[in-house]
């Protein structure tokens, strides 16, 4: 695990910039479903720009440093998706194409990552988290969980105004879907060790 102290450390991605997103408030969920020695981070990719290769050339903007940091520093992800248009929203496809720069040094490379999304229709986020699948196992190579998988449907019925969650049901297999991505990091470090 990172760092010097025994915590297990999750950077929480949402992928929507909403403050009071469904996505954010799962995060948020997770923060508290999250057992002793589980600490989530949540990351605002909102001051990523868009990627340029012009701007690439001439240096890496500081919030691109910044994200990538915090994905090395971090055991594992849990990118927490909205669909939009059967897919990722542009902004955190934008910025998981940031990190996955040579320039950058693709910190995703190896990463456990479990995904999780809400979204107000009947199908959940399974369009979007299956269109996140295939962009992970890309030339970026982390190493997504497949199981459990949690998509949140008719959200307008499970978080308040304030996108906050309210369904206990969701809550208790947010933290399943916590303690199996935990279990499938130390998998993944006692089958490959440093």
């Amino acid at each position: 695990m990172s760092g010097t102290s025994q915590t297990f450390t999750i950077l929480g991605i949402p992928g929507s910039l909403r403050k009071g997103s469904f996505n954010r408030g799962l995060l948020r969920a997770a923060q508290q479903v999250a057992p002793d020695g589980v600490e989530i981070e949540i990351y605002d990719i909102g001051e990523i720009p868009l990627y340029n290769g012009d701007v690439e050339a001439q240096g890496i903007p500081s919030p691109i440093h910044d994200f990538a940091e915090k994905i090395r520093a971090a055991d594992a992800l849990l990118i927490s998706t909205p669909e939009y248009n059967y897919s990722i929203p542009g902004v955190l496809k934008n910025a998981i194409d940031w990190v996955s720069r040579p320039s950058v040094g693709n910190p995703l490379k190896h990463k456990p990552i479990a995904l999780t999304g809400a979204s107000g229709g009947m199908f959940g986020t399974a369009r979007s988290q299956l269109a996140m699948r295939q962009v992970l196992a890309s030339m970026i190579d982390a190493h997504t969980m497949i199981k459990p998988e949690l998509l949140v449907t008719e959200a307008g019925k499970k978080f308040d105004e304030q996108g906050n969650l309210t369904d206990d049901d969701i809550r208790k297999r947010l933290g399943e879907l916590i303690d199996a991505l935990v279990a499938w990091t130390r998998r993944l470090e006692t089958n490959n060790p440093a």
